[in-house]
């Protein structure tokens, strides 16, 4: 039976700092809200030795059920926390767990993207809040699966490397309210699960204003969905003052460096 995604609990925290996993003031770890089987494994391989909750506040949207393994859409917002650090995204059951993580800097602690999934699992995204403790949200996912050990449909095609690391983007501005960046980047994204398929994936990303200012530094990992697409949300006036860059590498040191202008 699949748990439903919005059984999330917030925790609150003492002026202690509780151990890992364990619930605020001491006492029994709380359950997770998901009842994945596989959570237990999570917390000890990605937060060894550092507190973590399940917070609310961590939002993470995803369909209930995705058609399509190897493009399922993601939207993570932690906003509603004060001083978000980092925030690491990634899949229980998935061969690959990190999908990506990134570093708002300037920008807000959101980002959407498009991930692939082996099976039906839970997406979850933690961020670390400047007291180094781990806000855990997420959501369970259903699929057919497969996503993760599937060859890229660009991996058969000439005109990746052609176009490869190729930008485009699109800059929104919100009248106040914050503006808003997409970004497309075309890459194979292959994982190296897919027989004589190396893996090949965009590796580190850097989102700039005009003076040069980080507004998100994005790393990205195999389970990325192919051609990946981000949208961030900015600072209200990011837009109009002047072309953003966006700069970086994959796995094979070939350059990203693009501007976007509004």
């Amino acid at each position: 039976m699949r748990i439903p995604s919005l059984l999330f609990v917030a925790v609150l925290l003492t002026a202690a700092v509780a151990p890992p996993g364990a619930a605020a003031g001491g006492g029994a770890a709380p359950a997770d809200p998901l009842g994945s089987s596989r959570w237990e494994d999570m917390r000890r391989e990605l937060f060894a030795g550092v507190p973590v909750v399940f917070d609310a506040r961590v939002a993470v949207t995803a369909p209930d059920s995705a058609e399509d393994p190897l493009n399922v859409p993601v939207g993570v917002d932690a906003s509603a926390l004060a001083d978000v650090r980092e925030v690491l995204v990634f899949a229980d059951f998935n061969p690959i767990l990190k999908v990506l993580s990134f570093e708002p800097a300037a920008a807000k602690p959101s980002l959407g993207f498009r991930m692939k999934l082996q099976q039906s699992s839970p997406v979850r995204a933690a961020a670390r809040t400047g007291d180094g403790v781990w806000h855990v949200g997420g959501a369970w996912v259903t699929t057919s699966g497969g996503g993760c050990t599937l060859p890229s449909v660009g991996s058969a095609s000439p005109e990746w490397q052609q176009r490869l690391n190729e930008v485009s983007g699109r800059l929104w501005t919100g009248s106040g309210r914050g503006d808003r960046l997409r970004l497309r980047i075309v890459h194979p994204m292959d994982t190296g699960l897919a027989a004589g398929v190396p893996a090949f994936h965009v590796d580190d990303l850097r989102v700039s204003d005009a003076a040069d200012r980080l507004l998100m530094r994005i790393r990205t990992f195999e389970p990325v969905a192919e051609n990946p697409v981000f949208t961030l949300d900015l600072p209200a006036g990011t837009a109009g003052d002047g072309p953003l860059r966006i700069s970086g590498r994959d796995n094979n040191g070939n350059r990203i460096d693009a501007q976007v202008r509004p």
